[in-house]
């Protein structure tokens, strides 16, 4: 019977139970498709990074319950934070991966680990169009602004109060052609704000890779380069976000829940 080790992590946050939690699967032998499908189902969280250490630079993937995804933010901080605790030298500060989304390098910065993201530069979207109407349908509210970035509208709204307010519709959400729906406005004792919803999974927690929408939108309105910001989901997770032309960072901390292992 083949083993694989299971971790648990708690991404962007320092309290376990809040953030975004995340299973890791560090593999020194590669596991079918279906097979990692089948373990993010069982682990049943918003996504489950698979490893592969054979690979140079490591190979990761990242599966929700339903499906593969190109780029998930929080997972690979928590992937992170496994492989500086327990797979590279104490003094490594650095790890690289390749992945759907190209490559991809993290690094550490005092407690915080650093994801260093391509940006997904947003492109304004007619309010009146068929998908700008649908948008304020689904917030049932007008926002201040309609974006796209290449998986995810974004929607601006006046305040924190709004985005905290929104009770999105979820069946139509399921209509609107993107991976997911980003509500975000300035905050008042971070930068900006955000909530983030997607089809069938409802909202997540906390959502690293959609950061790397807002991040360079923010910037700009902000005239900011580095920024505090801050998901209002119930878990809530504090990102700290830097804008660098076609990259952006973005650093959290993470807290160890769970180590385990899998039978297969």
């Amino acid at each position: 019977m083949r083993s694989v080790p299971l971790f648990q992590v708690d991404a962007f946050t320092d309290r376990l139970f809040s953030g975004n939690p995340a299973a890791v699967c560090p593999l020194e032998e590669a596991l079918s498709e279906e097979q990692m499908q089948s373990i993010a189902m069982e682990n049943n969280l918003p996504e489950t990074a698979f490893i592969d250490l054979s690979e140079s630079p490591f190979r990761i993937r990242w599966f929700t319950p339903l499906a593969e995804i190109d780029l998930c933010g929080h997972a690979t901080l928590a992937s992170s934070r496994i492989l500086f605790d327990d797979y590279v030298g104490s003094d490594t500060r650095e790890i690289y991966f390749s992945s759907n989304s190209g490559a991809l390098r993290v690094f550490k910065q005092g407690e915080q680990i650093f994801l260093d993201f391509p940006t997904d530069e947003p492109v304004e979207v007619n309010p009146n169009s068929g998908d700008g109407s649908l948008i304020e349908q689904i917030i049932g509210a007008e926002p201040v602004g309609v974006l796209k970035g290449r998986d995810d509208f974004m929607v601006v709204v006046e305040s924190e109060e709004q985005v905290l307010s929104v009770v999105p519709d979820m069946i139509l959400l399921e209509d609107l052609p993107s991976r997911g729906l980003i509500v975000t406005s300035m905050g008042k004792e971070s930068d900006f704000v955000s909530r983030c919803f997607f089809p069938k999974l409802g909202e997540d927690p906390v959502t690293g890779s959609a950061h790397t929408v807002m991040t360079p939108y923010w910037a700009k309105e902000l005239d900011k380069m580095s920024m505090i910001a801050y998901q209002r989901s119930k878990r809530g997770g504090v990102l700290h976000c830097e804008f660098a032309g076609d990259r952006v960072l973005i650093g959290g901390s993470s807290i160890r829940y769970l180590d385990g292992r899998i039978y297969l």
